[in-house]
């Protein structure tokens, strides 16, 4: 199992190199998951790309965790849960071989200074990138303890913090959940898989 990659520069600023541990629903999924499961629902079999100019949030935890898909299969995924969050500048694409061949669905909010907001919000991914301010980090927790209402397994590697800041997010996901998301100037647009969010 591979952990969340950190190095720590001079001016005290943490940048997540990657976060190499997999949960697919929209971005507009509600209900946060209690525990170490990520997710109370069968994903898909298709992950998709979360982009975002700048992420703010309050009371962030993350730790590693087991999403299962419709057909059985179990992904490892980081499961990433934040109290509070804006996204600013907010990208979400997924590309679905269908019967009728490759479609996209590209949807955009939060822009024009009116970032979108989710309460509870809990991601399940695979990669992150992005240059990352976290406020009172612990790293090595125990899972089972992180400050926030969903936890990990008694044991297992986690860190927390009281303030996350993220610009430049790039993220692979599986799962997307909170339990208010408000998408500010949503659009939604279907492509033929070409555009995505990076």
């Amino acid at each position: 199992m591979k952990f969340p990659s950190l190095t720590k520069s001079h001016a005290g600023r943490v940048t997540l190199a990657a976060v190499p541990v997999g949960v697919v629903a929209a971005l507009l999924l509600g209900g946060v998951a209690q525990g170490a499961v990520p997710v109370s629902f069968a994903v898909s079999g298709s992950q998709f790309q979360i982009g975002a100019s700048q992420l703010e949030g309050t009371g962030f935890s993350q730790y590693a965790g087991v999403a299962t898909d419709s057909e059985g299969g179990e992904h490892t995924v980081a499961i990433a849960n934040i109290k509070s969050a804006t996204l600013s500048d907010l990208c979400q694409s997924v590309i679905t071989e269908t019967p009728l061949g490759t479609v996209g669905v590209l949807i955009k909010a939060g822009g024009g200074g009116n970032p979108a907001s989710a309460s509870d919000l809990q991601i399940g991914m695979t990669g992150l990138k992005g240059d990352a301010t976290f406020g009172n980090i612990r790293i090595g927790v125990d899972a089972s303890t992180v400050n926030s209402e969903a936890k990990g397994s008694a044991g297992d590697f986690a860190q927390d913090s009281d303030t996350v800041s993220i610009s430049n997010l790039q993220q692979m996901a599986w799962s997307t959940q909170a339990s208010v998301f408000t998408l500010t100037g949503m659009s939604l647009e279907l492509t033929d898989g070409s555009e995505a969010c990076f």
